[in-house]
C-alpha cells in the first residue's frame, strides 16, 4: 500500500502536537471568589498592624510578581504608616477607609472605590464606621509592608 507524503507528513505532525501537548504544564483554571467566601483562608497581618487585621491570597504567590490579596481590618482600626516595594491596585469591597498618602491630601474610599498606590510611598489608613473594611489588592512585586519607623513587616 502506498502512502500520500502530505498524509504522511500530516499524521506526523498530528503524533508531534500531541507529543507537546501532552508535556504542556496543566491550564491555569479561571477563579471567581467574593471576601465572604468561606473557603478563604486568612492569616494574622505583620507585627505593628492593628489586632483583628488578617490577610488572605486570593491568587498567585505573595514572594513572587503579580499576587492578589485581601486585606481586612475591624471597624475603627487604624493602619499605622508604612510603604510597599511594590505598586499597588485597590478596590475598597466593604466598609469606608480613609487613606492619607505622604504629600497629598487624604481620600475617604467607599465599596467599590479603585485606588492606586505608588511604589515605596509612605501611606496609612483608618477604617472608619462600624462596617469592617475589606480591601482587594493586587500587588506587582512580592507582598512586603515596611513601617516608616524601618522595621520591614
Amino acid at each position: 500500500m502506498h502512502k500520500h507524503p502530505y498524509v504522511v507528513a500530516f499524521l506526523g505532525m498530528l503524533l508531534g502536537s500531541a507529543a507537546v501537548l501532552a508535556q504542556s504544564p496543566p491550564v491555569e483554571q479561571a477563579l471567581a471568589r467574593t471576601h465572604q467566601d468561606a473557603g478563604l483562608t486568612w492569616a494574622p497581618c505583620p507585627e505593628g498592624f492593628p489586632m483583628g487585621c488578617a490577610i488572605a491570597v486570593l491568587h498567585g504567590d505573595p514572594a513572587k510578581d503579580n499576587a492578589d490579596l485581601l486585606f481586612r481590618v475591624p471597624a475603627g482600626a487604624r493602619i499605622p504608616a508604612h510603604w510597599h516595594t511594590s505598586a499597588e491596585r485597590m478596590v475598597l469591597l466593604s466598609g469606608e477607609m480613609e487613606v492619607a498618602y505622604e504629600g497629598q491630601q487624604a481620600t475617604t474610599l467607599k465599596p467599590g472605590t479603585y485606588a492606586y498606590g505608588p511604589a515605596k510611598r509612605t501611606h496609612k489608613a483608618h477604617c472608619t464606621g462600624d462596617v469592617p473594611c475589606v480591601l482587594f489588592i493586587a500587588f506587582e512585586s512580592p507582598v512586603d509592608a515596611v513601617l516608616v519607623d524601618g522595621a520591614a513587616k
